[in-house]
């Protein structure tokens, strides 16, 4: 990591005692260039092997409508993986809490807004749409029919990420097209170490890649520090690189903390991404 990069880092709220602020103060909003991990994964970053997008949701927002009743609502937020930058989820949770005690017009005033100031912030393409807690458009928890990769008889006693175990794991003589889940992906934030938990699913077409090293290899996570983004992208990386697959999807639905839940999304084909919450989320 260059030296530039560790300073963008550092000068994060994340990780920092912070002052919660009610009035609305766009300036909160901290970036993160993703080019910082993805140089470090060797990608092009002219010509990504990937495109996809982060789905965000926002839990926690409220704001004063112009009689001062709070409003409450869920937003649901996708932002485009090709975008400059990431948004820092603590920035956004302290944004989210300057709307508390601001009044507002309306609500697509408000929808409006944290459309320009996301997009602005991550320079690249949004897309956001508020919902009230009796909207139609809210899924109940969805069930994935994907194979479960985690109740197998397998011994692992390596914690520290290890994309070797990927090597020599396929059988180039058997092509399949499969969709694999795991809920025992477990990495840990970048700066704090807090623990991000998630269920990544991995789907592909190509030699059939052995599922008990694919196991070993998402556990080795479990003491990795990187952003939810950074390990799916990581995840991309290694499975091509070391099994090949002909197209390759990789979609974490990580869980919330802070009222906000990340689920991102790579992929090098077309790919239906579900967008229900999960038992966790």
């Amino acid at each position: 990591m260059s030296l530039q990069d560790h300073q963008i880092l550092m000068g994060l709220t994340l990780g920092k005692a912070t002052k919660y602020r009610n009035q609305y103060n766009a300036s909160l909003l901290q970036s993160i260039p993703r080019n910082v991990h993805r140089k470090s994964l060797g990608l092009n970053i002219e010509s990504l092997p990937f495109h996809g997008g982060d789905i965000w949701t926002l839990y926690e927002l409220s704001w004063l409508n112009t009689t001062g009743v709070p409003q409450v609502a869920i937003a649901h937020l996708e932002l485009d993986a090709l975008s400059d930058n990431l948004v820092e989820s603590k920035s956004l949770k302290l944004y989210l809490n300057s709307f508390t005690q601001t009044r507002f017009d309306n609500w697509n005033e408000v929808q409006d807004i944290l459309q320009r100031d996301l997009s602005y912030c991550a320079k690249g393409n949004i897309h956001l749409k508020l919902m009230t807690l009796n909207s139609t458009i809210h899924k109940p928890i969805e069930i994935l029919n994907c194979e479960c990769i985690d109740d197998q008889s397998v011994n692992i006693s390596g914690y520290d990420l290890n994309p070797g175990i990927l090597n020599n794991s396929v059988n180039k003589h058997n092509i399949v097209e499969k969709t694999l889940i795991s809920h025992l992906l477990k990495s840990n934030c970048l700066i704090t170490n807090q623990p991000d938990w998630a269920s990544i699913i991995i789907q592909y077409r190509g030699p059939e890649i052995n599922n008990k090293a694919m196991l070993r290899y998402l556990v080795s996570f479990r003491n990795h520090k990187a952003f939810h983004e950074q390990c799916v992208e990581r995840i991309f990386s290694d499975v091509q690189h070391f099994c090949k697959p002909e197209v390759l999807s990789v979609y974490a639905r990580y869980t919330r903390r802070g009222g906000i839940d990340i689920n991102p999304w790579r992929t090098n084909t077309i790919f239906v991404v579900p967008k229900g919450r999960l038992v966790r989320q």
